[in-house]
């Protein structure tokens, strides 16, 4: 009898045990899952020569063809696209995103040194939880493995100024989520540059071309100048033109460095200038090259045999206030505007006005003749979103070993990475889908 009350005893004890070891092994596990799927920011500093690859001395240019796909790895595009061509992307309001950049500046080893403000030093990071919500659509979230399926065996290009630089940054971060990219060619200034997926045959490029036309500029890494830029409004540059027959897709734009003084040339003589303070030579102003340009620009893609998918995006604007970036211009707000708070500046908004009459016109042309030219129009959510810029941390902590107070030249026109440039890859991600659906 005491054996058997025994055992009575035992058996509920050891299920008890049971139950609170599965419970705490599925705890365990909850954790390990969580954990490792978390991606933290990190102000601390990564050594880029560690985990920078020296592409250029151990790839070819261009890599052989890569392995076929299997039925297993084909990627599933269906119900990805909100599939409503009446929607206006572009419309729309910032919302909270508690998920968050799909990277981090811990799991992307391209962004430079300017743009990685959480490494430079910035403490806050309320404007990484924001996306663009367009009002009468959804916009999924950029997917970097569809994408990379859907530009197998093709070609992406950015034309422009250092904005098309921070854009495509923001590109290879995303997609090193999924495949690390190759340097396959850089230009003694870095300027010009071009990657390789190797398993997708996917080149990304970037081109530096900031008229988009034939130029002669004179001022160092930091814009200071040292004479007036030439520039040649009857030619455009050969450096994007001559690679143009290369690209299946091409994203370009001007605009803001038709705000520096300048000599404008045709024929190969002066026919004015922009800003120049001379008595002598006309005063065109920016307006009149831009347009010239722009316009010229558009006659070529429109007139060229080769066509690529062409994205024309609408320039970007700045927030500097109190001042310019030459004259104590800050941004430090740390929250986005919402509609209504901030009207379009005078300037950017000359320039856009530009862009979109250039751009009807090339568009009517196109459609005639097979030219897919899509406004990539960007200029209003860059608007709305002041606390995505550098600032003071597009160098490494700024103020240590220098007074709080102190002046320091702030970034207020390109973009923190990650930050708010991230929401363009959902955009055209979203514009291409569209088309093959």
């Amino acid at each position: 009898m005491k054996q058997s009350s025994y055992n009575v005893y035992k058996n509920p004890f050891s299920s008890v045990l049971l139950k609170l070891g599965v419970c705490f092994l599925l705890l365990g596990l909850a954790y390990r899952l969580f954990s490792s799927s978390y991606l933290p920011f990190s102000p601390s500093v990564v050594n880029d020569n560690e985990l920078r690859l020296n592409a250029d001395e151990n790839f070819p240019p261009y890599a052989a063809e890569p392995p076929d796909i299997t039925d297993d790895q084909l990627v599933n595009l269906d119900n990805y696209t909100s599939q409503s061509e009446s929607c206006n992307l572009f419309i729309g309001d910032w919302i909270p995103d508690p998920n968050g950049p799909i990277y981090t500046n811990t799991t992307c080893y391209t962004i430079e040194s300017p743009q990685n403000c959480m490494k430079n030093g910035r403490q806050d990071s309320d404007y990484l939880y924001w996306r663009w919500n367009p009002r009468d659509c959804s916009l999924p979230k950029f997917d970097p493995k569809k994408f990379l399926h859907m530009m197998r065996h093709k070609s992406l290009a950015f034309i422009g100024d250092s904005i098309m630089r921070n854009h495509v940054q923001s590109l290879l971060c995303a997609l090193s989520q999924v495949e690390q990219s190759v340097q396959v060619y850089h230009d003694s200034t870095y300027k010009n540059r071009r990657w390789l997926f190797p398993s997708h045959h996917f080149h990304v490029s970037v081109v530096w071309s900031p008229f988009l036309a034939k130029a002669t500029t004179f001022e160092d890494d930091n814009g200071v100048s040292s004479g007036l830029i030439q520039l040649h409004l009857d030619e455009l540059d050969s450096v994007w033109t001559q690679q143009y027959d290369n690209f299946d897709y091409v994203i370009i734009a001007g605009g803001k460095w038709y705000l520096k003084s300048a000599l404008y040339y045709e024929n190969k003589t002066v026919i004015g200038c922009h800003n120049c303070h001379d008595q002598n030579v006309t005063q065109l102003g920016f307006k009149y090259a831009y347009r010239r340009v722009l316009n010229s620009t558009l006659k070529f893609i429109t007139g060229s045999d080769h066509k690529p998918y062409i994205f024309l995006r609408t320039t970007t604007p700045d927030h500097f206030e109190n001042g310019e970036w030459n004259s104590g211009g800050y941004c430090n707000r740390t929250r986005p505007f919402k509609e209504g708070e901030i009207e379009i500046g005078l300037v950017d908004e000359i320039l856009r006005n530009i862009e979109l009459e250039e751009f009807e016109g090339a568009e009517t042309i196109g459609s005639e003749n097979g030219t897919v030219l899509k406004l990539f129009d960007t200029m209003f959510l860059s608007l709305l979103r002041p606390d995505g810029h550098p600032g003071v941390y597009r160098e490494f902590h700024p103020y240590a070993g220098k007074d709080k107070n102190a002046k320091i030249q702030n970034d207020c026109l390109h973009w923190c990475l990650p930050g708010p440039i991230d929401s363009w890859n959902d955009l055209m991600m979203e514009i291409l889908l569209r088309r093959s659906s």
